[in-house]
This record gives structure tokens, C-alpha cells and sequence, in this order.
């Protein structure tokens, strides 16, 4: 596999590169890559650095077949991160396939890191995928992230792509978690949004909430529609902590590279499940696009429309329509 050179600045990120066709050809209109040839490494702030790759339209890193990979994380765009002081990182997430966290680790270990820990945001593939490269560090999960790991752990390892093996954390906490990189102090919350299992990383130097997928740009993915009314709750939870800017895991990469998103994004995922549950109650909304949808979310600072979201809001609404289906039945 060609590996590019990694380039990190305050504010900048390394343009894609090593975008070809297979040696096959493309499929269809659709170029092919290796797997993290396109990574981008961005440092919206000093010493934390954004892991991107995605959004780059007629290109896919895994295969033509539908796949979580290509039409989920890819297609949306995915970062994690990595908090740094001196010698010590701390790794959000361990990004989307093996090859992007051995460049993670790789660029890490350059910068003169010797000792690296994880954490995981929450559960999900595009999240963990990477863990076998850091099975030698120590990996912080929610206890609840782990028994999901756990739960779920036949259908990660024999996905497309699969996930195997499925490295676990080795370290799991409940409630709230303090932690120290070097001399900056760290802080993990839980945040049952997107995934009963989420954590949230607050860098107080920086007034700085790294929200894993309980915040994406522009809607939120409904993975769990049954716990909708738990995820405002806990919506209205986390707009209470200190912080000033958001780094979200799915978003647009320039917001990211600037230095995040305002509170206008918490402001606009509200508004979102707040509109997908009067679905049940007024079909019409069901038959909208995303635009037309929610046009006061478009209307927020920083809050921008990307096409891509349709079919993520699409599916959102069946599955809202599915689950109040299966509470009437019931």
C-alpha cells in the first residue's frame, strides 16, 4: 500500500492524494483507492489533531458492493483524534480500517509520542475498526460500550469489511471519567445520543467537546429511534457542560480545520429529532427531502446542506415510521 507523507498545521489539512483507478478500472463513474491514501491530517487546535478521510465525491476505499464502509463513513466523511501533550496522546477513536490507525499511530510516534491511550466514543464499526493497531495500549470504553462490543461481536468480525478480530477495550468506567495527557486535563462524560453507549471528551484548555456521533453536520443518524425521546434529554444534558466549540466525528472537513462547530449544532440536532418524532403524527412530513424538511436548521450559523444526508434522513424516517408502527401494534 502507498502511504502519503502526513502534514499537520494550526488550521490546516493535507489536500487528498493518491486518488487512481483500480487495476481493473473504475467501477462505473467510481475511482478506486487504498485504503487511507486519502487521509488528511488537520490540527484545528495546537495539539489536537483531526485523522479525516471522505467526502470525495466518485471515489470509494473498499469495494463497488454496498458496504458500512464506502456508503456510510466515507461517503459522509469521518475523522477521529488524537489529544497531545509532550510525549503522551490520547486517541478518540481508531478510525475506519486498520491501514488509516497504523497512519494514525505512525504520525503519533513521529511527533515523539511514547505513550498512547484510546478511548472509544461508542460502539459502532466505523469507530473501532482500527483497535487491533492499538491492542498494545490501553483502550477506555464506557461499560456499556463494551457489553455491546461484546453483544455484537459476531456480526463486527463477518461485516463488509469485516472486523477481525474485534480488539476490546481492557479498561472500561460508568459515570464521568478524568483523565490526564501530559499536563492537559482531559474530561469523559457519557451521552446516550446516536448510541445508548456514547462518551463525549471534554478538553477544557481549549473550551473544546470532541462529540464522537451524538453531534453530526448536518442531521444526526437515527441508529436507535426507540431511544429518541432519551436522546433530547441528554441533548439538553451535554449543551449544559463548558465548552465553546464542538469537533464532531462526521462533519465538513474546512468547519473542522477552522476549529469546529458552535453550539448551533447541538441547537440543530434538537430541532431535527424533534421534527422526526412529529412524524407519527403528521404523515406529510415523512414525504419530505432533508431540505425542506428542516429549513431552520439550514438557517443556523455554521449549519450547511450536504446531498449525501438525504438518504441518511430518508432512512431516519422509516425507521421513526417502523418503530411507532410496532408501539401501535403493540
Amino acid at each position: 500500500m502507498w502511504l502519503p507523507a502526513l502534514h499537520a498545521g494550526p488550521g490546516r489539512c493535507m489536500l487528498p492524494r493518491g486518488i487512481r483507478e483500480d487495476d481493473g478500472g473504475a467501477v462505473g463513474n467510481m475511482a478506486k483507492i487504498e485504503l487511507g491514501s486519502t487521509l488528511r491530517v488537520l490540527e484545528p487546535y495546537p495539539g489536537i489533531l483531526a485523522f479525516y478521510d471522505g467526502r470525495i465525491p466518485g471515489v470509494r476505499a473498499w469495494s463497488d458492493a454496498p458496504n458500512w464502509l464506502d456508503d456510510g463513513a466515507f461517503a459522509l466523511g469521518c475523522a477521529s483524534y488524537a489529544v497531545i501533550d509532550g510525549e503522551e496522546a490520547l486517541v478518540y477513536d481508531t478510525h475506519i480500517s486498520l491501514a488509516h490507525a497504523t497512519l494514525i499511530r505512525r504520525r503519533l510516534e513521529a511527533a515523539g509520542v511514547t505513550r498512547i491511550r484510546v478511548v472509544l466514543s461508542h460502539w459502532h464499526d466505523d469507530h473501532v475498526a482500527g483497535n487491533e493497531v492499538f491492542a498494545d495500549c490501553e483502550i477506555i470504553a464506557h461499560r456499556l460500550t463494551l457489553e455491546a462490543l461484546l453483544a455484537n461481536r459476531a456480526a463486527i468480525e463477518s461485516a463488509d469489511p469485516p472486523i477481525r478480530p474485534l480488539v476490546l477495550p481492557n479498561r472500561t468506567f460508568e459515570g464521568s471519567l478524568s483523565l490526564e495527557v501530559g499536563r492537559l486535563a482531559v474530561e469523559l462524560h457519557p451521552a446516550d445520543i446516536h448510541s445508548h453507549d456514547g462518551v463525549v471528551l471534554l478538553v477544557p484548555a481549549h473550551d473544546l467537546l470532541l462529540a464522537g456521533d451524538t453531534l453530526e453536520e448536518p442531521i444526526t443518524y437515527v441508529a436507535e429511534p426507540e431511544r429518541l425521546e432519551a436522546h433530547l434529554a441528554d441533548l439538553a444534558r451535554m449543551a449544559g457542560l463548558p465548552f465553546r466549540r464542538i469537533l464532531p466525528n462526521h462533519g465538513a472537513e474546512a468547519v473542522i480545520a477552522a476549529g469546529g462547530y458552535g453550539r448551533e449544532l447541538i441547537t440543530a440536532t434538537e430541532l431535527y429529532v424533534r421534527r422526526l418524532l412529529l412524524c407519527r403524527a403528521e404523515p406529510d412530513l415523512a414525504t419530505r427531502t432533508l431540505r425542506d424538511f428542516a429549513p431552520d436548521i439550514f438557517a443556523l450559523p455554521g449549519i450547511s446542506y450536504f446531498e449525501p444526508y438525504e438518504a441518511v434522513h430518508a432512512g431516519n424516517v422509516a425507521k421513526v415510521l417502523a418503530r411507532a408502527g410496532t408501539v401501535s401494534a403493540a
